[in-house]
């Protein structure tokens, strides 16, 4: 750039300015005096001959300085965010960009920036700009150019103040900020907008979603029929007719607990842009409504406290509880209202309302005739039809009372003979193999692992030793020993023996704990141990909860990749599955083994296709659907110029439609504006700001000193010459 000479006047003072301030104040005194004193007097061509001084001795000086023109910078603003993808947007934004940015504009540079969306709340170009143009000197900011599809979600309803400089430094009062839009005109959408969806239902009761359809573009309206088709998991869709515009509630049946995918499609809008908005994905996660569980406990024992406490912790436990104080045999006379707040209500919970509860505890029951061999027949028949027992067993399971010689015994996992099956030693519990990989026991902190039975000459394990493995569990003291068993064994007792158990009884489920001393742990002796959660597990798996299940498959979908994992107590699980796609492409997957997590496969594969995915290994079927990172950023997929246009028209910039092709671009040229116009149908412009540099500065008197004589010394004269004529 050619530099450029620019003039101004300053000041250097011959004398100290108090002095000149001093003097001028003395000579406007002399002024005023005379005036008063006489008609004639010669004061204000006396003051003017003062002035004519004073200003030489401010010392007038000419500046002359060399200035070297510096280029404004604009900012070019790429939209790079998901909603770009869709066409060639994106490769028509990024040409349009490289043409500005190597364009041969005198006086001004460009500054690319690329805009990406934050991840959660779409495309927001202002924010870009903003951080920007903070990186830029303020008198070279020129203005900005954004390269978009329109979706901008930050739009602010005033100007800017980056857009608003102090010191515009022309005429112009904003800075232009010019849109050019990767589309050939305004485009059409239809998009489905799910309005209300519950995040978790009541399984066996039905779920309502609210949904509505919108159609966005030239000749689009509401009221337009279109067709939405329903899909939960696996099942058959089902199309509902609905209209653009209007609300629309959808019905879904909640099955089972756990999750539900709701897979959501209307019929695409002809021309419309894109369908990727047209379908989502609704995740509904059913749950047990107030889990009802039923604890009976015999002779009030030291594990009592803990079962209170921890069904009663659990908000979503309705708990029930009842105490035997005294067996029928023992009658020593004392009144029944003495001794219990209400009758036991043997006919009400075991025959009128069994079937209502999801899980029975019977802690150190034992039977003697409290209950008829009616009602523990249909204790029996209440697990074989889907309930949970669970059952805790100390020296009453082998006395004459115990529950191994009635209609309960038939379901129970283990069997433990009358004689010798009593072990009263200090051991601490183990887990097996089994215990693991379930479910229930794996990972539960500070587990030991299981020693295999000691031989003969074995020393027995004294109080200061440990007993098995090398975890943290404290002691126990008494167990029993089963002569047989079914089912799984989770954990070991002393001498290998079974103590957990857990079996599944047609359908229903049992679990039985081999010794009454579990409440030691929350006593803390030894160490104590993870009694609550361990307690809350084996509940919660006889109540069904998904999450326990020892045979899983579950399946998640993030940024394109699928997820499998499969869970199996069994040492040979199938490693297999079967992958459906959304369009029905199947294919066959192995699964590889987790030697970190034991009883855990995985495997992942490409999934680009929206929709809901299944996959199954032929007992068990999972489902999975794509979780939208940014769904405000696909909400809206036309090309528009409606969300920017005020803006743009506020700050005097233009809006450019650069076309659909790559190949076929309209870019307008890019100037510095010599007129208020900023714009025209091919060309775009920012003001000139007047940037620049000093190169250099010389500086000359801006009179001779003899003028300032010559233009005084007749002031001097004409005031002496006009007292000279004052009457005498």
């Amino acid at each position: 750039m050619t530099d450029l000479l620019s003039h101004s006047v300053s000041f250097e003072p011959l004398v100290p300015l108090w002095l000149l301030g001093a003097l001028a104040l003395l000579a406007l005194g002399l002024c005023v005096a005379g005036l008063l004193r006489a008609s004639r007097s010669g004061a204000l061509l006396r003051l003017g001959a003062a002035l004519v001084i004073l200003t030489w001795l401010a010392g007038p000086q000419r500046l002359h300085e060399n200035r070297h023109p510096l280029p404004q910078t604009a900012l070019l603003l790429v939209d790079q965010s998901g909603s770009m993808s869709l066409g060639q947007r994106r490769a028509i934004t990024q040409k349009a960009a490289d043409i500005l940015a190597h364009a041969q504009a005198p006086g001004l540079e460009f500054r690319t920036v690329n805009v990406r969306e934050n991840g959660h709340d779409g495309t927001r170009l202002f924010e870009a700009l903003d951080q920007a143009a903070a990186d830029i000197p303020p008198a070279r900011f020129a203005g900005a150019v954004m390269l978009t599809d329109g979706q901008n979600l930050d739009t602010p309803q005033t100007i800017p103040d980056r857009l608003r400089p102090a010191e515009s430094g022309s005429h112009h009062t904003t800075l232009p900020l010019h849109v050019l839009l990767s589309a050939r005109g305004e485009e059409t959408d239809r998009r489905l907008e799910v309005l209300e969806a519950p995040p978790y239902a009541i399984a066996g009761q039905d779920a309502h979603l609210r949904v509505r359809v919108q159609d966005a573009g030239p000749g689009t309206h509401d009221g337009t029929p279109a067709t939405l088709s329903v899909r939960v998991n696996g099942e058959a869709a089902r199309s509902v007719p609905v209209q653009t515009g209007t609300p629309q509630d959808i019905t879904v049946h909640v099955a089972h607990p756990g999750q539900l995918l709701v897979s959501l499609a209307v019929s695409p809008l002809e021309g419309e842009v894109s369908t990727i908005n047209n379908q989502t994905v609704v995740t509904i996660t059913g749950i047990r409504d107030r889990l009802r569980v039923l604890l009976v406990s015999g002779t009030p024992n030291q594990g009592e406290r803990v079962w209170r406490r921890l069904l009663k912790a659990d908000p979503a436990v309705d708990l029930i509880h009842f105490t035997i104080l005294r067996p029928p045999e023992k009658d020593d006379g004392t009144p029944l209202s003495d001794l219990a707040l209400i009758a036991f209500p043997v006919r009400e919970l075991f025959q009128e309302k069994i079937r209502q509860f999801d899980l029975i505890i019977l802690d150190g029951f034992e039977n003697r005739h409290i209950l008829p061999r009616l009602y523990l027949e249909n204790i029996a028949d209440f697990v074989r039809q889907g309930g949970g027992l669970l059952l805790t067993a100390g020296p009453e399971f082998v006395g004459p009372g115990s529950l191994q010689d009635t209609p309960v015994g038939d379901i129970l996992p283990a069997h433990v003979p009358f004689d010798n099956s009593i072990i009263t030693q200090r051991f601490r519990p183990a887990l097996t193999a089994t215990g693991r990989r379930h479910p229930v026991t794996a990972a539960l902190p500070g587990a030991p692992q299981s020693q295999p039975a000691p031989s003969a000459s074995t020393p027995p394990e004294t109080p200061d030793s440990a007993a098995n493995g090398t975890g943290t569990w404290g002691p126990w003291y008494r167990s029993l020993r089963p002569d047989r068993t079914h089912g799984e064994v989770l954990m070991n007792g002393p001498d290998g023996a079974p103590l957990l158990l857990l079996d599944h009884v047609d359908r229903g489920r049992v679990a039985l704990l081999l010794s009454d001393q579990i409440w030691l742990w929350s006593r803390g002796e030894g160490g104590g141990g993870p009694q609550a959660e361990l307690l809350r597990r084996i509940s919660h798996w006889l109540m069904k909860e998904p999450e326990l299940e020892e045979e899983q498959l579950t399946a998640s979908l993030s940024d394109g990749v699928l997820s499998i994992t499969r869970h199996s107590v069994s040492a040979e699980a199938i490693n297999t599955v079967s992958v459906t796609a959304p369009s029905g492409a199947t294919q066959s997957v192995t699964l590889r083994p987790n030697p970190q997590d034991p009883g855990t496969f995985r495997a992942t594969l490409p999934a680009t296709e929206n929709g809901i995915w299944q996959v199954s290994d032929g007992t068990h079927t999972t489902y999975a659907a794509p979780v939208q990172a940014d769904p405000a950023e696909f909400a809206t997929l036309r090309a528009t110029a409606s969300k920017l246009e005020d803006m743009t028209r506020q700050t005097g910039g233009g809006i450019f439609w650069l076309g659909d092709t790559p190949d076929s671009l309209h870019v307008p040229t890019a100037r510095v504006a010599s007129s208020s116009d900023l714009h025209g149908a091919d060309w775009l412009a920012f003001p000139a700001r007047g940037a620049h540099t000093v190169t250099g500065r010389t500086a000359t008197p801006l009179l001779p000193t003899g003028l300032y004589l010559l233009l005084a010394l007749p002031l001097i004269l004409a005031a002496w010459w006009r007292e000279g004529r004052r009457p005498r």
